[in-house]
């Protein structure tokens, strides 16, 4: 039994580390690009185009507004369309992105608009293009605080996969429901929330480590 236990956490550890890496990974690659659009074509940004930016604000606004259980059931049919089916691992990385991009976007978004406007400002005075004030003022500046917000990302893809594995997603959140659940086996249940926890604390650990040492940088 105790081997037994120890299989289904590290199959479960394993499917959950693989649906919340490429769905982070996803939301990441889209959702810096869209910050980094919605902070530059803001009123004040080097890039200012109210068309732009209202109607990309309020797609995440909407997106955001969904809670996860309805967003994957409504997501379904182009779940299916993508991976070619609704149930395991990879059906939960669709939603699981669509979900987090926004997220991250926004919490990005508030790291690049924190970058101080002086800085911007001396760029241009130097003959600074646009594109250059971007890659080599405003990501590097803001990169702590970017990192620190993808940090809260992944931790909060970790309880959103739970969710997903409840309802087929697979994961710890499947065991969790299946075993531990149905069966009201509380010795499965507490090990896999012992599990989530472990996971939680070691990705803020290492994200908070990275974004202190980033900073430190900057001094």
């Amino acid at each position: 039994m105790h081997d037994q236990l120890i299989n289904l956490l590290l199959t479960g550890t394993i499917d959950t580390l693989i649906m919340v890496g490429i769905s982070a990974l996803a939301a990441f690659l889209i959702g810096l690009p869209i910050a980094i659009i919605l902070v530059n074509t803001s009123e004040h940004g080097i890039y200012p185009s109210r068309m732009i930016n209202q109607p990309l604000g309020w797609v995440i606004n909407i997106t955001r507004s969904v809670p996860f259980l309805i967003l994957m059931v409504a997501l379904i049919p182009l779940t299916r369309l993508i991976v070619g089916t609704s149930y395991g691992v990879w059906a939960a990385v669709v939603p699981l992105t669509i979900a987090a991009t926004p997220f991250f976007a926004r919490i990005a978004e508030v790291s690049l608009r924190e970058v101080d406007h002086g800085l911007i400002e001396a760029a241009q005075a130097m003959g600074c293009n646009r594109k250059q004030i971007i890659w080599h003022v405003l990501l590097p500046e803001a990169l702590p605080g970017i990192v620190a917000s993808f940090t809260v990302t992944m931790v909060t893809m970790i309880n959103s996969s739970a969710i997903a594995g409840a309802i087929g997603a697979g994961g710890l959140g499947d065991i969790a429901y299946r075993y531990g659940y149905q069966r009201f086996d509380i010795t499965i249940m507490l090990a896999v929330i012992l599990v989530l926890m472990i996971l939680v604390m070691l990705i803020q650990a290492t994200g908070d480590a990275l974004a202190s040492q980033l900073d430190k940088r900057k001094l």
